[in-house]
């Protein structure tokens, strides 16, 4: 089991880009209402200094591959363009 506070802190990196995506703990969560389980996150893209989203992305629950101490890493079947 894990807390969304130990969740939250973890950073998102892609291992099909390479990329690092941002931090959990700035996305929304989707949770599906029949099972209780996280569909998606939906992470955004070049936050402005003034707090306004530019964009964001959705990343499935089947993308995530593991959960490690200071990670999430995902799959994404194509490469995040920021």
């Amino acid at each position: 089991m894990m807390r969304w506070s130990e969740l939250a802190e973890k950073e998102v990196i892609d291992l099909s880009g390479g990329e690092r995506l941002g931090v959990i703990g700035k996305s929304d969560m989707v949770i599906n209402r029949e099972s209780g389980t996280i569909q998606s996150f939906i992470m955004p893209i070049g936050s402005s200094w003034l707090g306004k989203r530019q964009g964001e992305y959705e990343i499935a629950w089947n993308m995530v591959k593991k959960v490690g101490p200071e990670m999430l890493i995902i799959e994404s079947p194509r490469h995040f363009h920021r």
